[in-house]
């Protein structure tokens, strides 16, 4: 029979517990691990960025995005502003290279964008003090010779946005975080959540007693759902997206110029050597049920080899999919308290910006943590 475990900190210990260990839950846990005074321990049924982080791309599309003011632009500009020093912190933490692509972001316009709202977008990150730049055709195909010649339109180009490997990004933060006291628990499945009172919650799982912690924080993505049925409606609505990594004789282009490019909402992500991740799909669950369709990643794939040709002369060495978190009947991400207990936070529902969304995140929720 599990007994109840009641941990006996020194009253200057707050406890916390993390469901989830993805990109969010680890970047939670390893902003809040620089606070000496909070014991964190990180709790996931599987390794670390096994579910939706490992499928990610890892673009991330701050400075490009048409957001402009509120909510959404300000979590995405305070994320680009916190990876700039993240990623270098991280590697000097954990004497380990991050790949990351720091060449900016090149998005392809169609016909059937408007060119005046993103010449005023232009004037717009001017203004704040961003960079973002707008190509005609002869100077996109002058620095990406890789793009069919036949393109005749407009290109956005966002230096200061990135792209980082998702898996390499989530387990350094693993990494820097245990240096700094965390306690991760992989392998381990969290049954409920109860919270009776405004003091403390307990934690159930399978094949532990039961976890009495100050704080829960919920970063299960998926899971959010049923972790949370009893405190408070969170429906979140898996979204699929498939990707393949293509291996090339050699680089696309420019050897010194290798930028994300974006059209049609298909990624061309260059990712190391030779190889270009390109993706990804969206699929939502038809009749309930969810499937990934071959034809949407050939969809995908006809696309990046229509816009860079010589993608056609690779070889395809993975294939990959995930399903991504999006929240229903409220905008994403969920990152709020639950219900009427004020014990237990929630951090989910990232959909398609977990990656950039992280660090934010944290941010978000360290300060609701130090409001109590």
């Amino acid at each position: 029979m599990d007994k109840l475990i009641n941990f006996q900190l020194n009253k200057m210990s707050t406890s916390i517990s993390i469901i989830g260990c993805g990109i969010i839950g680890a970047t939670i846990a390893y902003e809040l691990s620089h606070l000496d005074k909070y014991t964190i321990d990180v709790y996931d049924r599987q390794q670390p960025a096994q579910a939706a982080t490992g499928a990610a791309l890892g673009v991330l599309m701050g400075i490009i995005s048409q957001k402009v003011k509120g909510r959404a632009w300000n979590l995405r500009k305070e994320s680009i502003t916190r990876y700039q020093s993240l990623i270098p912190e991280l590697e000097k933490i954990t004497k380990s290279k991050i790949p990351h692509n720091s060449q900016g972001i090149l998005k392809l316009l169609s016909s059937e964008d408007d060119l005046g709202k993103w010449a005023q977008l232009v004037t717009t990150r001017t203004e704040q003090e961003w960079q973002l730049e707008l190509w005609n055709a002869r100077k996109v195909i002058t620095q990406l010779p890789q793009i069919n010649s036949q393109f005749r339109g407009t290109a956005a180009y966002s230096p200061q946005d990135l792209q980082v490997d998702p898996v390499a990004l989530t387990n350094a933060l693993v990494a820097a975080a245990k240096l700094n006291g965390v306690n991760f628990h992989f392998d381990r499945s969290i049954e409920s959540i109860t919270a009776d009172n405004q003091h403390s919650c307990d934690i159930s799982t399978p094949d532990l007693p039961t976890v009495t912690s100050d704080w829960v924080i919920v970063a299960a993505g998926l899971g959010s759902t049923s972790l949370l049925s009893t405190h408070a409606p969170i429906e979140i609505q898996p979204v699929l997206g498939q990707a393949i990594q293509i291996r090339l004789p050699q680089l696309l282009g420019n050897p010194d110029f290798q930028p994300v490019i974006i059209s049609d909402d298909v990624n061309i992500v260059p990712c190391g050597k030779n190889d270009y991740w390109v993706g990804a799909t969206v699929e939502f669950p038809v009749d309930g049920v969810m499937t990934a369709q071959a034809e949407c990643l050939e969809r995908v794939k006809q696309i990046a080899i229509d816009l860079c040709p010589d993608l056609a002369k690779g070889e395809i060495v993975r294939t990959w999919q995930g399903l991504r978190p999006r929240p229903n009947h409220r905008p994403a991400p969920v990152i709020d308290r639950v219900g009427n207990n004020q014990r237990v936070l929630v951090a989910t529902g990232h959909y398609r910006n977990g990656i950039l969304l992280a660090p934010a995140t944290a941010r978000i929720i360290g300060d609701m943590l130090l409001a109590d």
